[in-house]
């Protein structure tokens, strides 16, 4: 049983930052004190004066692309960016090919994880219009949660049957997780737009397409539908200012029945960005103005958005230099959320309380997520250290992504990751992994 001792942590948890050693054992933080001996010679220690001791992130919302598209990104590298991020848990979409629609595909994408992954994994069921008996034999307990599009986007998947949908929210067993944009709306955009330039739309014009209107028609839509079914909703990726109306910050998180979540890109970029970024910012939702980027932090702040999370969801940079009609959407996030995050704090516009309590302890929380999330005796030890001043750029060279590329190459980040803990295993050190061995877990539910 491998046993390691973290010295002199300044501990960010549950809303303070406190000056502490953690002793784990066998993958539990056993003991959190102001000063704790090595009781004996095969402890592995490890001294965090000057930095700052997180609990692993959950980043509630990625695509690792496999199997069926792993040109682009694996669950192995994939991973491997989340780990160098100070990601330790993630959950993990259907889209892939095939789609993760039934029991049977779910099952061999948790095998998948079992053998490749450097981060604990859970993945999302996925809803189409005829999957119902499918999704009613899900394991609340052992599956994170169902993921319904409600707009089309890369991967098509979209669930349109207003029937079936709402057959859907009234049975599911599973927390809703829903991608919300208006199908009607964008397609009638598009068409307007691609009369007037062809397939050559100016990337400028996407958040003119996937519009405030999509995204508002869509997400009121599910909220009013949560509200009539009872259902439990979770509203991803949160793009504009007027969605916030439709969400609540008058109960704690654990009895809120509809939550919502803002993802890193839309914090980091706005429309003005599209000239510099063009399609390497193209997103579903769209990147949106200033006013939208501006209202969203303080949503975060005010407690009206519940978690950040990324939308990882790389593709190639070919694929993403098509003209606008034929380039996908989605970028790489994982590897640079927590520093975009530590920048913001150095910028004062979030505290690092807050950071830990969207990024950490609130996806374990809205999921339920059984002994992690949290710096506490008993749980399992998926830990972070940060360097708040150790300026890092990110380069060609330091990227980890399987598609080599990031929206944030050329960006000086004040604060880096300098050690990853997974289950109490060191995975990740100042800019190298260590030696794969299967530490991480499949994540459990306490519903």
């Amino acid at each position: 049983m491998k046993k390691v001792l973290i010295k002199n942590a300044k501990i960010v948890n549950e809303g303070k930052i406190t000056d502490a050693d953690v002793f784990i054992e066998g993958g539990i933080i056993l003991e959190i004190a102001e000063s704790i001996s090595a009781k004996s010679p095969d402890v592995q220690i490890f001294d965090a004066e000057g930095t700052h001791l997180l609990p692993g992130v959950i980043d509630d919302q990625v695509h690792f692309r496999e199997p069926g598209l792993t040109h682009k990104e694996n669950i192995e590298m994939g991973s491997k960016a989340a780990v160098a991020g100070g990601i330790t848990s993630f959950i993990e979409m259907p889209n892939t090919i095939p789609q993760t629609t039934t029991i049977e595909k779910l099952e061999d994408k948790f095998k998948l994880a079992e053998e490749k992954s450097y981060a604990n994994y859970s993945f999302m069921f996925g809803g189409t219009n005829d999957n119902l008996e499918e999704i009613l034999k899900v394991d609340p307990k052992t599956t994170a949660a169902l993921k319904l599009f409600l707009g089309s986007s890369t991967g098509n998947m979209l669930v349109d049957d207003e029937k079936i949908l709402e057959q859907i929210f009234s049975k599911s067993p599973l927390l809703i997780a829903v991608h919300c944009e208006d199908e009607e709306t964008i397609q009638k955009n598009l068409q307007e737009y691609t009369e007037r330039y062809g397939d050559d739309i100016p990337i400028e014009e996407h958040p003119n397409i996937r519009s405030e209107e999509a995204c508002y028609k869509s997400s009121s839509r599910a909220v009013a539908l949560a509200k009539k079914t009872g259902a439990r909703l979770h509203v991803f990726h949160v793009s504009t200012e007027k969605e916030l109306s439709l969400f609540s910050n008058k109960k704690k998180l654990k009895d809120k029945k509809i939550t919502a979540e803002v993802c890193i890109h839309h914090l980091w970029f706005n429309d003005s960005d599209y000239k510099k970024k063009g399609t390497l910012i193209k997103w579903n939702p769209a990147v949106k103005t200033k006013k939208d980027q501006e209202a969203l932090m303080k949503a975060l702040n005010n407690d009206l958005l519940d978690v950040v999370a990324t939308d990882h969801a790389p593709h190639t940079k070919e694929e993403k230099k098509n003209v606008y009609t034929k380039a996908p959407s989605g970028g790489p996030l994982v590897q640079h959320s927590l520093a975009a995050m530590l920048q913001f704090y150095h910028q004062e516009k979030i505290s690092l309380e807050k950071i830990v309590e969207k990024m950490c302890h609130n996806p374990a929380i809205l999921f339920q997520i059984k002994d992690r999330g949290f710096i506490r005796e008993g749980y399992k030890a998926d830990l972070v250290l940060v360097d708040l001043n150790a300026p890092w750029s990110v380069q060609a060279d330091n990227i980890q992504y399987k598609c080599g590329w990031s929206p944030f190459e050329g960006v000086t980040f004040k604060s880096r990751v300098t050690h990853t803990f997974v289950n109490g295993n060191l995975v990740y050190r100042n800019f190298k992994h260590q030696a794969f061995a299967p530490v991480a877990e499949r994540l459990q539910f306490d519903r």
